[in-house]
């Protein structure tokens, strides 16, 4: 499934852009496990690395990383740059569904 199929879904679709030489990328990662525990089938994680995905990078405008966003049905909802905690967003994505 290609990134525009993934995040024209009904349920929130929530995108870590991330690298793996980035820090704070590995401080988020087990975060969202953390929460996709959490939400289950209630949302959808993406995670893409930057450094292999440039072109999508840009056209999101990601300017530090890690990057979280949330889409439904195709549309930015909220956008982040820094770890988030999971309480943090399992709350944002409520309040975006």
């Amino acid at each position: 499934m290609k990134f525009n199929e993934i995040i024209l879904q009904d349920k929130p679709v929530l995108v870590d852009l991330y690298a793996d030489w980035c820090a704070p990328c590995r401080i988020q990662t087990p975060i969202l496990q953390e929460l996709k525990q959490k939400m289950g089938e209630q949302l959808s994680i993406i995670k893409v690395d930057v450094d292999k995905n440039p072109q999508l990078a840009a056209r999101l405008q990601v300017r530090s990383i890690p990057t979280l966003m949330i889409f439904r049905k195709g549309e930015i909802k909220w956008k982040h740059s820094g770890v988030v905690q999971a309480d943090e967003l399992e709350r944002i994505i409520q309040q975006n569904s």
